[in-house]
């Protein structure tokens, strides 16, 4: 996927962790651009493209906390995954829990991915690193645009 812009949504309700993941995908300097929502119910009106959205463009890849307010990560991959125009949107659960049965959940709903987020700062901006070469240099992703 190399030389294409990435539209990544990132669906984040921590302040610290949505500055360190823009910081880590600004200096990689990959063809990506991040788009940050911090609820779920915001990231299913982003992707509906309803209200301050209605002009937005569709993400080629969504990044989801599992807890948040609102909707929480789990609620809202399910509705996307009901959506026949957003099925085959990639989602990658990125979160605090390590949990089995939040990871096996991930799953059963349709994450393609499930990232452990990392408490260590220095840990954490390794694995967005290695997760954004994975994405949008190693990995193709459906551009699903609309």
């Amino acid at each position: 996927m190399t030389n294409q812009q990435v539209e990544v949504l990132l669906v984040e309700d921590n302040e610290d962790d949505i500055v360190i993941i823009q910081e880590v995908f600004a200096d990689m300097k990959l063809a990506s651009i991040v788009n940050t929502v911090r609820d779920g119910e915001e990231a299913l009106a982003y992707l509906r493209r309803k209200g301050k959205y209605k002009v937005a463009r569709m993400p080629d890849l969504v990044l989801l906390d599992i807890n948040m307010p609102k909707k929480n990560g789990f609620e809202v991959l399910e509705e996307m995954k009901k959506d026949p125009r957003r099925q085959s949107l990639p989602v990658i659960m990125l979160t605090t829990s390590h949990r089995e049965e939040d990871v096996v959940r991930a799953y059963e709903k349709g994450a393609c991915s499930y990232i452990h987020k990392l408490v260590d700062l220095d840990q954490f901006k390794h694995l967005i690193k290695q997760f954004e070469h994975y994405w949008t240099g190693v990995s193709r992703v459906p551009l699903v645009r609309e």
